[in-house]
């Protein structure tokens, strides 16, 4: 691909070797979160929210379990503003979240977010300035030492006129542009920023690295981050918290491999909502922990209310795809894939194991509020038997003999791919009614009788289109009389050689279904009956495979589909 001469490297190393982070193996708790969804995620919709739809969404990440949620920019809009007014004058600010304010460190706007906070319990001013070279040298136009001042001028003045506040007010200073900084000058304008502020272990300051723009691999940013962990001045009064962007699509894996690094703290959004590519993704990185057996401290048990909420809301979607709360990612179409999670259900059922280990299932669905049914095994034409059989075991309690199982996979298959759809549980069910139940398209029984006699005497009511025969015939058992007398009647020969049986449902009066497989010409094929009768569900079964067959003298044409 041409043109990528014109690019080079624009992020820089640590000076020192910062590795172990590689040691690690797992993050062994979870960091503190801080929602931007009010914030950075909000200035990047289309059509920002309005102030009703701002509290709806603040409420939803209260209800989360958010415990720092930046509300706003309230400086840069009436809106904004409004908003932040609105949630501290109707008391919406519980005692243990803490709200954050983001302001530029210039003067009249620090000034303006100090007005919006007063009578807020606990606040967080999150004040920031940008410090990369290419800022440096092409926006501002100033040196390092100018970049400095600025930053430290900020610190000075927002220390200031907290001390005029009567909430609990905390502080929090972003190198903006931290990736395409330098890392000792970052440094070093951190640490002139938290002179001025000089947290302590009971009251921290943050210190927020922001992957502003992504340019450099993970590995590179987790050695940025330790760097930081081991030199940042104050470092038990501090909390290294990281604000990663997705530009290159790995801001997943640039918070991840930050907190092994020594980070603290988290800013993202849900679903990674943002400017460009947009922020990390918290449902994602939470849920991540969540499958490594970490507490994620946030709640996302109800999944779906989260995601249409969400939707509604900013107008976004939540691609299909979206990692844990996209529709499809339980769910397979794949045969093999479909056999093996139904296997390991099944396995799991049994054996009642402590741990979830499914194939093709990295968590249980159930801890999102997904239904196995109609999340999990989706039944299209690259679908198998194990899906098929699957799906009518969930939602309608059949469980399809094993010989039978390849048969009727087949079949459902050949609809989906003939129709170009998806087949739901109710159309594989009515299928399933169509081909194999209470088929009665050439005779059915309508009475039988049972005696001991010579074994077990039958006399069965045999009804055609035509007429009404009674025939009578002796067997090892019931149904076997039944279909001596049968095969003495119509004059035909198959061979009974598979039957099976199961209860839909518990109680005197649940059904039963009973299956039969017959074969004639060199073929196995297959009926089913149901009743709440055992014997007349069996019976049922028997007549349905003989008229698929098509066996008997009133129903030849049907038997062309069998040789």
């Amino acid at each position: 691909m041409k043109g990528f001469e014109k690019y080079r490297k624009m992020y820089f190393m640590p000076p020192e070797d910062c590795f172990d982070w590689v040691k690690k193996d797992s993050i062994a708790k979870a960091p503190i979160w801080c929602s931007v969804d009010l914030r950075d995620g909000n200035q990047a919709l289309i059509e920002p929210m309005n102030l009703e739809e701002k509290i709806k969404f603040y409420q939803m990440l209260v209800d989360i379990g958010f415990k720092h949620i930046e509300v706003g920019f309230p400086a840069a809009s009436e809106t904004e503003y409004q908003f932040l007014r609105a949630i501290i004058e109707r008391g919406m600010i519980p005692d243990d979240v803490t709200v954050q304010v983001l302001t530029q460190a210039r003067e009249h706007i620090i000034k303006r977010t100090f007005e919006a906070i007063d009578g807020a319990p606990n606040v967080i001013v999150h004040v920031y300035n940008s410090t990369s070279v290419a800022q440096r040298e092409q926006v501002f136009k100033k040196s390092k030492e100018e970049i400095k001042q600025i930053a430290v001028d900020g610190a000075k003045l927002v220390y200031d006129l907290s001390k005029q506040e009567k909430g609990n007010i905390s502080f929090e200073y972003s190198p903006e542009s931290f990736t395409g900084t330098e890392m000792d000058y970052a440094l070093e304008v951190c640490n002139a920023v938290l002179d001025i502020w000089q947290p302590t272990p009971e009251r921290k300051a943050i210190i927020n690295l922001p992957s502003t723009v992504q340019y450099s691999m993970p590995h590179v940013f987790a050695s940025q981050i330790e760097y930081f962990n081991k030199n940042l001045k104050y470092r038990d009064s501090v909390l290294i918290s990281l604000h990663p962007h997705n530009d290159r699509g790995s801001g997943i894996s640039d918070a991840e491999l930050g907190l092994l690094a020594g980070a603290d703290r988290i800013e993202g959004t849900l679903f990674g909502n943002g400017e460009r590519t947009g922020n990390v993704d918290i449902v994602t990185l939470g849920m991540n922990m969540y499958s490594l057996g970490v507490d994620p401290c946030l709640n996302f048990h109800n999944m779906k209310q989260i995601r249409e909420t969400y939707e509604k809301l900013t107008n976004m979607e939540v691609s299909m795809r979206q990692p844990y709360a996209g529709d499809l990612v339980f769910t397979a179409f794949s045969g093999s894939h479909q056999d093996a999670i139904s296997k390991g259900m099944a396995c799991h059922a049994a054996e009642k194991d402590a741990f979830w280990t499914v194939p093709y299932l990295p968590i249980d669905p159930k801890d999102l509020g997904r239904t196995y049914d109609s999340d999990v095994i989706r039944i299209n034409s690259q679908s198998g038997k194990g899906g098929v059989s699957y799906v009518l075991k969930q939602t309608y309690g059949i469980m399809l003999p094993e010989k039978m199982k390849e048969e009727f996979g087949y079949l459902v298959k050949d609809v989906s791919d003939k129709e170009h759809s998806e087949l739901d549980a109710e159309r594989i069910y009515k299928i399933f009614k169509e081909t194999y139940r209470n088929i009665t398209s050439a005779f059915h029984v309508s009475e039988t009788h049972f005696r001991q006699h010579d074994g077990i005497e039958a006399t069965i009511t045999i009804q055609t289109p035509e007429k009404t025969e009674i025939v009578t015939a002796n067997g090892n058992g019931r149904l076997d009389s039944v279909s001596k007398a049968l095969k003495k009647h119509f004059n035909i020969t198959y061979e009974l050689t598979e039957y099976t049986e199961h209860s839909l449902s518990r109680g005197s009066s649940s059904k039963a279904l009973a299956y039969v497989g017959i074969t004639a010409h060199e073929k196995l094929i297959w009926g089913v009956g149901m009743d709440e009768d055992i014997i007349k569900a069996s019976i049922n079964a028997l007549t349905a495979a003989i008229n698929r067959a098509g066996l008997h003298t009133l129903d030849r044409a049907n038997a062309n589909q069998y040789k």
